[in-house]
C-alpha cells in the first residue's frame, strides 16, 4: 500500500509533538512494507528523508508548472476547481506571515460532497454552518484579529488554504491508495486531494479546538475540524477521551472513529546507568508547551506546596508558549522564582539530558488528547505523575494520577516520589513493561486496518 500522508511537522525539520508522532508512524509503516509519500508545507532539503518520499515546495518549484486541464478518463465533481495552472512561488515561504489569506477555498464546498460520498447536509442540522448575511465582512485571519479561542500567531487559516493548493499541485499526479491527514491544518488539503483522486480519506485527530481553547473556541477552526471529520471516510482518535469529543462535540458517528494510541520508538538508547547528574537538589520536570491546555499554572501552584515540605527541590519548566511570561511572574509572586527554572524550548540531546536529571516528571494537563511525553519519561526511567484528564491515563497503570486542579494532591504525590525511594523504584521498574505494547508498529497496524475500512466504505458508497 502507498499512503499519501499530510502533516505540518516532520523531524528533523520540525520537532514538535505532532512531528514525533508522524515520524514514528511513518517509520513503522515502512518496517511493515508500506510506502509513505509525505508532503510538508515548507521548503526542506529532501535528501534528509530516508524511509519516506518527502515532497515540499522545493519540489514544486523544480516542476515549475503542472499541465493545464490534463484530460482524465474519470472526472470527479468540482475537478474543474483543480484543473488550472499552479504557480508555486506562493509556497516558497515557511509561514506566509503578512500574506492575506485567500478565502476562496481550493477545495469543494463541503456541503456538496463528491459523488458517492456522504454530504454534511445529511447530518444533524445544528452542526451545519450558519452563513453570514449578504455584505457581511470576511472574517479576519487568525493572529491578525482574534475571534475567541487559544492564542494563534500568523495567518493559520490562510496557511491551511495554501497548503491545500500545494498538496493538489504536488500530489494529484502521484500514485497512492489512501490519504492520511494529521490535525486540522491539513484537513482542507486532505479533502481536496481525496476529491480529485477519488481515494479514501482518513483524518487523524491529535488535538481538537476544545483541547486548545476550552469552551472559548475559534469558530473557523471548529468548522474546519468538523468538516474534516465528516468528509473523511474514517477518523482516527489518539484516545477514547478524544473519540468522545469527536462524537459529542462534532457529531461524528461513534462507529466511524477508530482509537489508535500513540507509541514510542524503543530503538533509541536509554541513558547509561549512573548518568544522572550529581546534585543535592531533587529535580521535578514539566516538559511541554506552556499553554492553557498543558496546565503550567497548576504545576507552579503544586511547586509552592512541595517547597513548604521539602527545600532542596528545583522545578524545571522546559518548553515555550504564550503563557511563559505569565508563569515566570506567577512563580515570582509566589516567592519561589529562584526554585523554578525556565529553560525555553528544548530539542534532541537537550531533552535526553533533562530527562536524565529528573527525579520526577509531572504532566498536569487540563485537556490532553494523549500525552507522548509521559511515555518518553517512562522510557528514560523517570517516575511519572499525570493528570486524569489525559488520554495516556487510559493505558498507563504504573504511574501516579491526579486531577489537574487538585494541586494539594499533586504536591502530595510529588513529595511521596521524592521522599520514598521504594515508591520511586517501583514506578521505575514497572513502568517500562507497559511500553512493550505501546509501540509505533502496533499503532501502524491499527492505522492499516482503518485504511482498509475507509477503502471499503468508499467502495460501497461509490457502488450505491
Amino acid at each position: 500500500m502507498r499512503i499519501l500522508m499530510l502533516g505540518w511537522e516532520f523531524p528533523p525539520f520540525i520537532a514538535g509533538g505532532l512531528g514525533v508522532a508522524c515520524y514514528g508512524l511513518t517509520k513503522a509503516l515502512d518496517r511493515l512494507g508500506h510506502e509513505v509519500l509525505f508532503i510538508l508545507p515548507r521548503p526542506v532539503d529532501t535528501s534528509h528523508s530516508s524511509h519516506i518520499k518527502l515532497l515540499s515546495p522545493d519540489a514544486a518549484r523544480r516542476s515549475l508548472r503542472l499541465p493545464r486541464k490534463r484530460a482524465s478518463a474519470k472526472r470527479t465533481p468540482h475537478s474543474e476547481d483543480f484543473d488550472r495552472d499552479y504557480t508555486t512561488t506562493e509556497f516558497e515561504h515557511v509561514v506566509f506571515k503578512g500574506v492575506q489569506a485567500s478565502f476562496s477555498s481550493p477545495y469543494p464546498d463541503f456541503n456538496h460532497a463528491p459523488a458517492g460520498h456522504p454530504s454534511l447536509a445529511s447530518t444533524d442540522p445544528s452542526l451545519l454552518d450558519h452563513p453570514d448575511p449578504p455584505g457581511a465582512a470576511t472574517p479576519p485571519p487568525i493572529g491578525i484579529a482574534q475571534r475567541g479561542g487559544a492564542h494563534y500567531s500568523g495567518d493559520l487559516v490562510g496557511d491551511a488554504d495554501r497548503y491545500a493548493r500545494l498538496v493538489v499541485a504536488l500530489a494529484r499526479h502521484e500514485s497512492f491508495d489512501v490519504v492520511h491527514a494529521h490535525d486540522w491544518l491539513t484537513y482542507p488539503a486532505g479533502i481536496a486531494i481525496a476529491s480529485v483522486s477519488g481515494k479514501p480519506l482518513v483524518v487523524h485527530v491529535h488535538s481538537t479546538e476544545f483541547d486548545r481553547s476550552g469552551d472559548n473556541i475559534h469558530q473557523q477552526l471548529y468548522d474546519i475540524e468538523r468538516r474534516g471529520m465528516h468528509m473523511a471516510d474514517r477518523v482516527i482518535a489518539v484516545s477514547e477521551y478524544t473519540k468522545s469529543i469527536c462524537v459529542q462535540r462534532y457529531g461524528v458517528p461513534s462507529a466511524k472513529v477508530d482509537v489508535v494510541y500513540n507509541g514510542i520508538d524503543r530503538e533509541a538508547d536509554q541513558p547509561a546507568p549512573g548518568a544522572q547528574i550529581e546534585s543535592k537538589d531533587k529535580i521535578v520536570l514539566f516538559l511541554g508547551r506552556i499553554t492553557m491546555q498543558k496546565g503550567p499554572e497548576y504545576f507552579i501552584a503544586a511547586a509552592k506546596r512541595v517547597l513548604e515540605k521539602i527545600k532542596n527541590v528545583k522545578f524545571v519548566v522546559a518548553g515555550s508558549g504564550d503563557m511563559t511570561t505569565r508563569m515566570i511572574e506567577l512563580a515570582a509572586q509566589m516567592g519561589i522564582g529562584s526554585k523554578v527554572l525556565f529553560t525555553g524550548f528544548l530539542r534532541g540531546r537537550d531533552i535526553e539530558r533533562i530527562f536524565s536529571m529528573a527525579d520526577c516528571y509531572v504532566m498536569p494537563s487540563v485537556s490532553e488528547p494523549f500525552g507522548i511525553s509521559a511515555l518518553e519519561a517512562i522510557h528514560h526511567d523517570v517516575p511519572v505523575i499525570i493528570s486524569k484528564q489525559s488520554g495516556v491515563s487510559e493505558v498507563l497503570t504504573h504511574v501516579l494520577k491526579v486531577d489537574f486542579w487538585d494541586t494539594d494532591e499533586m504536591a502530595n504525590k510529588i513529595v511521596a516520589v521524592l521522599r520514598h525511594p521504594p515508591l520511586s523504584q517501583t514506578l521505575r521498574q514497572h513502568g517500562p513493561f507497559q511500553l512493550r505494547w505501546l509501540t509505533w508498529d502496533g499503532a501502524a497496524e491499527k492505522c492499516l486496518r482503518s485504511y482498509a475500512r475507509a477503502a471499503e466504505q468508499r467502495r460501497v458508497l461509490q457502488m450505491a
